[in-house]
Parts: C-alpha cells; sequence; structure tokens
C-alpha cells in the first residue's frame, strides 16, 4: 500500500512541476488556464505536504492509514474539481 501511495504522491508532484513550466514558459498558455484549476494544483500541493508532515504524529492503532486514506479521498476531490474547471 504504500509503495502505491508513494507512487500516486510523487506522480501528482510531477503534474504539478509540470504545469507550473508550461505556465512559465509561455504566456498564452498562461492565459488559458482557469485560475481555480492552478489553484487546486497549489492546494493539492500543500496538502500532499501537510500529510508528510504528520505522518511520524500518527502512529500505532491504524492512525497512519487513516491520516493517508482520508486525505487521498481529499486530494481525489480536488483533482475532480480540477479537471472539472478545465472542461467548463
Amino acid at each position: 500500500m504504500w509503495i502505491a501511495t508513494i507512487v500516486a504522491e510523487v506522480a501528482i508532484l510531477i503534474q504539478i512541476l509540470l504545469g507550473v513550466s508550461l505556465v512559465v514558459g509561455s504566456k498564452a498558455y498562461a492565459s488559458a488556464v482557469p485560475r481555480f484549476h492552478m489553484f487546486y494544483g497549489f492546494v493539492t500541493f500543500i496538502t500532499i505536504g501537510l500529510l508528510y508532515q504528520y505522518r511520524s504524529s500518527m502512529k500505532g492503532n491504524g492512525r497512519r492509514e487513516l491520516l493517508y486514506g482520508l486525505g487521498g479521498l481529499f486530494i481525489m476531490g480536488l483533482a475532480i474539481r480540477a479537471i472539472l474547471q478545465v472542461g467548463a
């Protein structure tokens, strides 16, 4: 489970970094992307950092799994909202 979680979070971070590089590198792309799409990407980035930060304080009794499970659901909701912003 932890390998899949790490792979998923690294893939999300790579997507965020690629998006930032596209916006910085192209002014035409920056004006075409909805602002809320970028906002959801940055919130996702912060959420992954917070999950990583609190992992050591949630040891024992399945708390760490609960933290990453709820965090994963929150990230999934952010991703769905970000995708819907581009389609609108």
